[in-house]
């Protein structure tokens, strides 16, 4: 019976620990390319600075904006593999619910952006 219980447990932290692996924190996946410029209440505003071929690495957002402050050219991969192609202008603002993924610069130049996330109240 202990056994039974302690697999159980093994199981349900395993799953765990892979759900917070893929839930990832765009400022700790992007790194140096990533910088955090408003935090409050309300939202947390992140410049993004990508060079040419950069990955943000796979991570999570809750409900967002992403303000395109300059074009660029991107592949995006959601958690299950899928891939869209994807070329923005500058100005441009896009919102995205709930995501998680991975997004390479295939520009061929730096690409800046603003991330901003909206917090649950």
């Amino acid at each position: 019976m202990n056994r039974i219980i302690a697999t159980a447990f093994a199981v349900a932290c395993a799953g765990s620990c892979l759900t917070a692996a893929s839930a990832q924190d765009l400022v700790q996946t992007a790194g140096k390319n990533a910088k955090v410029v408003l935090d409050n209440d309300e939202v947390r505003v992140i410049e993004l600075n990508m060079p040419a071929s950069a990955s943000t690495g796979m991570h999570s957002h809750k409900d967002h904006l992403v303000v395109f402050l300059t074009g660029g050219k991107a592949k995006q991969t959601d958690a299950s593999g899928a891939v869209k192609e994807l070329e923005r202008k500058p100005g441009e603002v896009v919102w995205s619910g709930p995501v998680t993924h991975d997004t390479v610069n295939e520009s061929g130049k730096p690409v800046r952006t603003l991330v901003i996330e909206l917090k649950e109240k």
